[in-house]
């Protein structure tokens, strides 16, 4: 199961040449200092969206937050699995993701020095 979504994960992701899937563990993408969509360890897709934008599909496809190990990860949306067959809307929801995620004020960057 894992695997077939870490697939569809990498179809939606293939379908823009400048996104790059980076972690092996916790597939990812990122942008201007912040992940915008993930895969997690029970296989849900959640991309990272503006407020209206999460709200509007929440309410259309009765979906919800999404949470990883537990916990809800601020801004995005749990992908539907209703919409797993329409790669083109995917597709779609991921480039509207990068770009609201473009749009952030960089988080600074942490200090690992002791």
């Amino acid at each position: 199961m894992w695997e077939e979504q870490l697939a569809l994960y990498d179809r939606i992701i293939d379908s823009h040449p400048e996104i790059e899937r980076k972690g092996k563990s916790m597939p990812h993408t990122a942008t201007n200092t912040y992940m915008f969509s993930m895969l997690n360890k029970a296989g849900e897709i959640g991309m990272r969206l503006p407020k209206e934008q999460r709200e509007q599909l929440m309410e259309e496809h009765h979906t919800t937050e999404y949470k990883s190990y537990g916990a809800v990860i601020k801004d995005y949306i749990l992908i539907p699995t209703s919409l797993y067959d329409q790669i083109d809307v995917l597709a779609s929801l991921l480039h509207d993701s990068f770009e609201y995620t473009k749009s952030l004020k960089p988080q600074p960057r942490k200090n690992n020095r002791s």
